[in-house]
């Protein structure tokens, strides 16, 4: 009753329906399960869902009924077609859950995968012989030369996957399940880490014509790779991406170890970048080493959506941002909100 209630004042133009903005004043109603960013990202779910249309009370009684009891299908979605255009992710909700890490590592199962452990295993050899770089003795300076190289060469991989992947949607004329968006998202991620830690040094030309031959390198035999076995590349960059948190988790314990009044020590107390505090949300005090876990919890979440994505099968939809699994976790937590605050008036009633 009280769902049905809610529904009617919601129902400005009272045809008995739900459109998209009579769901964006049903959920304005309970800001304690969402922020308006939610509301908003809800809204347009909708309406693209419906393309433009109404839900009746009954199929949005319906819908909740699935969603409380674990049923994906529901009446409220027409298709998933806003996987093609509606993308959002933020950096700004990390919390300190999320940015305690776990080191992981895929066994690998197949030739496939371990060719790809392999070849990562023989990149990392050489780039760490050739940098000096040694885990038990880490320099800012070393850690600033090891980082601003890397991340040049670890925003290609994102880039060439949602290029191929955008041509492919093109020359085939189908969808792309909203995962080129990921993968954009993915490259952009990477180029941020380079664009904060570069406001910390700047590198030689020396040092900026070695990255610029990497790049071409890097890039073309990636390029070749990808247009090959997309599998392929996705898992390398899932096992590239274990060692970078295994390495952002050194680079962490030698700051927090590291003897007050030693450079090392100094980036636990100094501000980060101004770049990297807007782009994390890490506050006006944000600093180098709260940076440092941000760039690592980033670095654990490419790691995971390479690692699933190298299992994607030709069709499949973002299962990061499927519009089915957000909508369903969306009404769970509108039902949740109800039966809380009934729970409240309850106990009210019965302490009086």
């Amino acid at each position: 009753k009280k769902m049905g209630g809610e529904q009617k004042k919601a129902d400005t133009n009272q045809d008995g329906r739900l459109d998209h903005e009579d769901l964006r004043n049903l959920l304005k109603k309970h800001y304690s399960a969402f922020t308006d960013e939610e509301i908003v990202e809800f809204a347009e779910l909708f309406y693209a869902g419906k393309a433009g249309g109404s839900v009746s009370f009954q199929d949005f009684i319906v819908a909740l009924d699935n969603a409380a009891s674990g049923v994906n299908n529901h009446p409220i979605l027409d298709g998933n077609c806003s996987a093609e255009f509606i993308y959002r992710k933020s950096h700004a909700t990390y919390t300190p859950e999320d940015l305690d890490i776990k080191i992981t590592h895929v066994a690998p199962t197949t030739f496939m995968d371990k060719m790809a452990l392999n070849a990562v295993k023989v990149v990392r050899f050489f780039f760490d012989n050739a940098t000096g770089w040694n885990n038990k003795d880490i320099t800012t300076d070393k850690i600033l030369n090891r980082v601003i190289f890397l991340e040049t060469i670890a925003a290609v991989p994102g880039m060439v996957a949602a290029i191929c992947r955008h041509f492919k949607s093109l020359r085939n004329m189908e969808r792309d399940g909203g995962l080129l968006h990921l993968f954009l998202e993915e490259a952009n991620n990477e180029r941020m880490h380079l664009l904060s830690f570069i406001k910390m040094k700047d590198p030689s030309v020396a040092f900026r014509a070695a990255v610029v031959f990497s790049q071409f390198g890097f890039g073309g035999a990636f390029l070749l790779s990808y247009l090959a076995s997309p599998k392929f590349c996705h898992r390398f960059v899932g096992y590239i991406e274990e060692e970078a948190c295994v390495t952002y988790t050194k680079i962490i314990e030698a700051i927090e170890n590291a003897p007050e009044g030693s450079k090392l020590a100094a980036w636990k107390h100094e501000a980060a970048p101004n770049i990297a505090r807007s782009y994390w949300h890490l506050g006006e005090n944000g600093t180098v080493l709260d940076l440092v876990y941000a760039v690592r919890a980033d670095e654990a979440e490419h790691r995971d959506v390479n690692h699933a994505a190298s299992q994607l099968r030709h069709g499949d939809v973002n299962p990061w941002s499927d519009p089915d699994v957000k909508l369903n976790q969306m009404l769970k937590r509108y039902v949740k909100d109800i039966m809380s605050r009934d729970d409240d008036i309850t106990k009210l009633h019965h302490q009086k």
